[in-house]
This record gives C-alpha cells, structure tokens and sequence, in this order.
C-alpha cells in the first residue's frame, strides 16, 4: 500500500505558494509601512495628484503619518503644515525638514504646498 504522506505534503506545499503569491499580488502597504526610499518614491508620485482644498483627513489617508508637522491659530483661522519627505539630501539615517515636502493647511483644507509657498508663510509673520 502507497503512503499518502507525499502527496499530502505536496498539497500543503502547492496551497501555500498560492496563498503567498495571492499575497504578493494584492497586498499594499501603507505609506507608513513602506522603507523610506519607498515612501519617498510615494510621496513624489503622489504629490502630482494633489488638488486645492482637499480636506486634511484626504492627505493623511494619502501620505500616511507626517514626518513633522506645524499648528498655530492667527486670526481666528486654524494653520496647520505637514511634512513629508519627498528627497534625499543627507545619508545620516535621520529624516530632516529639507528632504520634505511642506503642505499647508487653512481650516483643515489644502491651501498650498511647496517649499516656496513654506518660505512666503514664514515672511508672512502672522502672528497667533
């Protein structure tokens, strides 16, 4: 009499190469489960697909957690900037404010992004 036992083994091989491939194919990682090179390459593709006054909620679903991030309320109006990080400037295993990409927030709404849009907001010095 055959033993089973091969073609058992077999099956439980063959299932789970399935499952995995499954896997592989249809699993996507959050923006906060990525590698940093892989959240940056993100972040960049994704900032071409960003509209003026889309709600912050949108962008962190999006982006995922901010690297940093800036509030203040000056004249009644919440501000708030997000920052994530869009390129690479300096191998010293830290993410700085540089190699991000600031997005600013009026109201809970996307209003600006940029690290010029950043520089005008600063010289602004609205004061809360």
């Amino acid at each position: 009499m055959k033993s089973r036992l091969p073609v058992v083994i077999i099956s439980l091989f063959v299932t789970y190469v399935a499952f995995v491939a499954v896997i592989m194919v249809f699993y996507k990682p959050t923006p906060d489960e990525m590698s940093w090179e892989d959240r940056q390459a993100y972040n960049q593709a994704m900032l071409t697909d960003l509209t003026l006054g889309q709600p912050i909620a949108d962008i962190k679903t999006i982006f995922g957690k901010a690297d940093f991030s800036e509030a203040k309320i000056s004249n009644d109006d919440t501000l708030q900037i997000l920052f994530y990080r869009t390129h690479h400037k300096t191998s010293d295993g830290q993410t700085s404010k540089e190699e991000c990409t600031p997005l600013l927030f009026k109201q809970g709404k996307l209003i600006a992004w940029g690290e010029a849009s950043y520089q005008q907001y600063l010289a602004s010095h609205i004061d809360g």
